[in-house]
């Protein structure tokens, strides 16, 4: 049975840079302030109207297919991981297929939503398929324009400040060099708490979930309408409920936690240990939480590469940029073992090894 191999490697990242000292002008924060709580100190944002996730997925994807050796035409299945899609449907997999002029094939195209973990998830599935035998060149792409769609107010700082956008793609290949490619993944979920860390509106869900927990579900419904007047409401416009919270404290600390884990299990599947890793690339989610991880498992500062100072937490597009930057810089070489792990909203965590 084949293993998959990264055969090729992309990223793309918007022109504008906006600082923390740009983010001072709309709300009250300061860069010290992001600084500190997160390693921060700037991020960039999409051209508007102009650059939309499956845009810049296809701006990546192109990269990663050229670095490949291959043509547009010769992917043969398409897997693109985001939480914020163009549309709420059909999913950025269709839009980037078309964007990149590949419809003719007419090819298979999957979206994972799976947030922050996205791309871990969406590498796996690859995985699973090259080994199947199913398909011979497959695009990973993960991509995320948070810009248009978070709170720039006082109200919003502690989300709003995090968040940046960009895009990742790989293109995955069977091989069949012995200890080559990706050795092992484990993916997890636990969805106790799937509302600490959430977008929750709009949505289908009429304030069931809320109600369940006990939780505020007054969103302006109008009890004396028989159809609709569910999914976007006034009082949700009025009062902020159509952008991402989070509950920080608890998503560090159960971040910490699960990283190290999942990680340990990746290493032990395959008879290794920490020390044995060559790179390790995080995703990019909050410094103090890869530098945690990092000093837990005792791995020195080159073996892990970093990123998110520049870029904020791109979410699903982190671990394809910062693996893309890496290779460009020279960190990621021939015989390397690589470690890719992430969390995120849901919550979902998972890690994948690679022989590079």
């Amino acid at each position: 049975m084949p293993r998959s191999k990264i055969a090729g490697i992309g990223y793309y990242v918007p022109e504008k840079v906006v600082t923390n000292f740009d983010l001072m002008r709309y709300m009250d924060t300061s860069d010290e302030w992001i600084q500190e709580r997160s390693g921060i100190v700037e991020r960039r944002y999409a051209k508007r109207f102009e650059e939309t996730t499956s845009v810049l997925g296809a701006k990546a994807a192109r990269i990663a297919i050229e670095r490949a050796g291959i043509t547009p035409e010769e992917v043969d299945f398409i897997i693109f991981a985001t939480l914020s899609p163009d549309y709420f449907f059909p999913g950025c997999g269709v839009l980037m297929q078309r964007e990149l002029g590949i419809t003719k094939t007419e090819i298979g195209a999957l979206d994972v939503r799976n947030q922050c973990s996205g791309f871990i998830y969406a590498l796996t599935v690859g995985d699973q398929f090259i080994r199947s035998g199913m398909y011979k060149n497959i695009l990973v792409v993960g991509a995320e324009v948070h810009s248009m769609g978070l709170d720039f107010s006082t109200r919003g700082r502690n989300v709003t400040v995090l968040f940046g956008d960009g895009a990742g793609a790989v293109v995955l290949q069977p091989t069949e060099e012995e200890g080559k490619g990706i050795l092992t993944s484990r993916l997890h979920s636990d969805g106790t708490y799937a509302e600490e860390l959430a977008m929750i509106n709009p949505g289908a869900h009429s304030g069931y979930h809320l109600r369940k927990l006990g939780l505020d579900a007054d969103l302006g419904y109008d009890e004396n309408q028989e159809f609709g007047g569910l999914f976007v409401t006034q009082k949700m416009l009025d009062e902020g409920k159509l952008f991402p919270t989070m509950n920080g404290q608890l998503v560090f600390k159960t971040a910490v936690v699960k990283f190290i884990e999942v990680i340990n299990e990746v290493l032990q599947d395959q008879g290794y240990s920490p020390s044995d890793i060559d790179l390790f690339i995080p995703h990019q989610a909050n410094l103090r939480i890869s530098q945690f991880v990092q000093k837990k498992l005792r791995l020195s500062d080159d073996q892990v590469w970093n990123n998110i100072q520049r870029y904020g937490n791109t979410t699903a597009a982190t671990i394809p940029i910062a693996l893309a930057e890496a290779w460009e810089a020279g960190k990621v070489k021939e015989g390397d073992l690589l470690c890719f792990a992430a969390f995120g909203s849901g919550f979902t965590w998972g890690a994948t090894l690679i022989r590079w």
